[in-house]
């Protein structure tokens, strides 16, 4: 799970890593009457998780409560490449004498924890890693041992940080590493970590993304999901316990087991490329048991989905055979009645598939399509898309 930026804010807060003094705000009024108890000037954030807030107008400077309702007023409602803004963060506003980086991430391709930290913060690390890459410190982190002072010198000296704020990075280091290890999450990202003009270093700005795998540790985390930001068919397939992920193309992918859901969207992808681009439309992994009841479920998600123009079903029968699945489909395209209104191409494989075909040329539905190959299936899915 991300959080938003406040929610970043209000842990750091927690594990003593310093913050300036900010509220959040849903209305222009609640805005106005934080910068009132915060004290102008005041800085009003779109609440979205992406980037580009900045360039967007989502990020203004107000010098008094009028001016922070009426910049809170222009900035609620916003839309931020696809995300509406529903809240602001109202925080105080602080000059900045030097701008820095700082960061704790899961490695995953050397299986352990890393530190990455710069003097040059306030822009998008991965900028600096490609024209400075000098400029970023990467320090492995041993899981069992941790960041206790004698590693945060290490990282703070393998940045070079100037040594006047040195202390104040090892200090923040180690309790942004309490921070990491204590919410479970896989990222805590401060960008920038800024030296203000008195000398004194603030996290002015953060990211976090906790790990999901440790929900059961922390019930408080549940709290902190944004039902608003969730995609609403996104929303219905966790409902229905389908793992499923929306994306911006027109094929809807269904298929069982992620690697071959994954292979199916590459095929897809390389297959609308002859068809005006056309592109999946989602990410759908029915699992080991596709009951007919789990197919109308999967299917009415993604014929919800206006985007959708066509349908590709692929399965590779294993543990739930050709012939459960090709019934699956017969019964669910039955359950959805009207509902199911867009080609369906069918690619069946595997155990029991001469029964599974059999089935589906007997029901002999309109909409159902069925071809022997993943790459024919994938194009005759694009190009119905494209026709559409």
């Amino acid at each position: 799970m991300d959080l938003f930026e406040y929610q970043a804010r209000d842990l750091f807060a927690e594990y003593g890593v310093p913050v300036l003094p900010g509220a959040v705000a849903s209305t222009p009024e609640q805005a106005r009457a934080a910068a009132e108890e915060i004290g102008c000037p005041v800085v009003i954030k779109a609440q979205v998780k992406t980037g580009g807030r900045g360039k967007a107008g989502g990020v203004q400077l107000a010098d008094d409560p009028a001016d922070a309702e009426a910049k809170a007023r222009a900035i609620l409602g916003m839309d931020i490449k696809g995300h509406t803004v529903h809240r602001v963060l109202v925080a105080k506003a602080s000059d900045i004498a030097e701008e820095y980086y700082f960061s704790y991430l899961l490695d995953r391709s050397n299986r352990t924890f890393l530190a990455m930290a710069s003097v040059q913060g306030g822009v998008e690390i991965e900028q600096v890693a490609v024209e400075s890459p000098d400029a970023l410190a990467r320090i492995p982190i041993d899981a069992r041992t941790g960041v206790d002072e004698a590693k945060a010198r290490e990282i703070v000296a393998a940045a070079r940080f100037p040594a006047a704020v040195a202390e104040q990075v090892v200090d923040v280091a180690q309790k942004l590493w309490t921070a990491f290890t204590g919410a479970d999450a896989t990222l805590v990202e401060v960008n920038p970590l800024v030296q203000d003009p008195a000398g004194t270093i603030i996290a002015l700005d953060g990211k976090v993304t906790l790990d999901g795998n440790a929900d059961f540790r922390h019930p408080e985390h549940a709290e902190l999901d944004d039902t608003d930001a969730v995609d609403p068919l996104e929303r219905e397939a966790v409902a229905k316990g389908l793992n499923y992920v929306k994306l911006d193309g027109e094929v809807g992918i269904i298929g069982n087991g992620a690697g071959l859901v994954m292979s199916t969207l590459d095929v897809v992808a390389y297959a609308g490329e002859e068809y005006a681009g056309v592109k999946p439309a989602n990410f759908l992994d029915i699992g080991g048991g596709a009951s007919a009841q789990v197919m109308a479920d999967g299917l009415g998600i993604i014929l919800g989905d206006p985007a959708v123009k066509s349908v590709f079903v692929n399965v590779f029968g294993g543990i739930t055979a050709c012939d459960e699945v090709a019934n699956g489909i017969v019964q669910a395209l039955h359950i959805l009645g009207d509902k199911a209104v867009k080609p369906l191409v069918v690619r069946l494989d595997g155990n029991n598939v001469e029964e599974g075909r059999r089935i589906l040329n007997e029901s002999a539905h309109d909409l159902v399509e069925q071809l022997d190959t993943m790459d024919g299936a994938a194009r005759r899915a694009a190009e119905l898309a494209s026709q559409a």
